[in-house]
């Protein structure tokens, strides 16, 4: 697995919080802690890496996810997205705080980011 300590940048105001939930979802993926990096998905995307059978925990840590240090993040309303060296993470703002929507999204160009976990 190729994630990456350290992730570091700076934002402030909106961003910062966002950005802190994405830091700490690499960093338990980074540290085998499937289930704190599932505690940090949105509810829906929690569901659909329970579906394949190995459950969250199982399934977050057989993906290669590589985060690198934090490039920019970006927030509009309720949602945001945390560009690190080698990932995209978007977030949605729940009423308990930022969750992860999306991990290890590529941009394809015109077309939809390609993500490993949700979507």
């Amino acid at each position: 697995m190729a994630v990456l300590a350290g992730l570091a940048g700076c934002s402030s105001g909106e961003e910062t919080p966002a950005q802190q939930v994405a830091e700490r979802f690499y960093s338990a993926v980074g540290s085998g802690q499937g289930t704190a990096a599932c505690g940090l998905l949105a509810p829906r995307t929690a569901e659909q890496m329970r579906s394949d059978g190995a459950g969250c925990a199982g399934s977050i840590l057989q993906l290669d996810l590589s985060a690198g240090g934090v490039r920019a993040t970006q927030v509009w309303g309720g949602e945001a997205q945390v560009r690190l060296a080698g990932d995209t993470v978007f977030l949605h703002r729940f009423s308990r705080g930022w969750l992860v929507r999306a991990a290890g999204c590529s941009p394809r160009g015109e077309q939809p980011y390609l993500c490993k976990v949700g979507s």
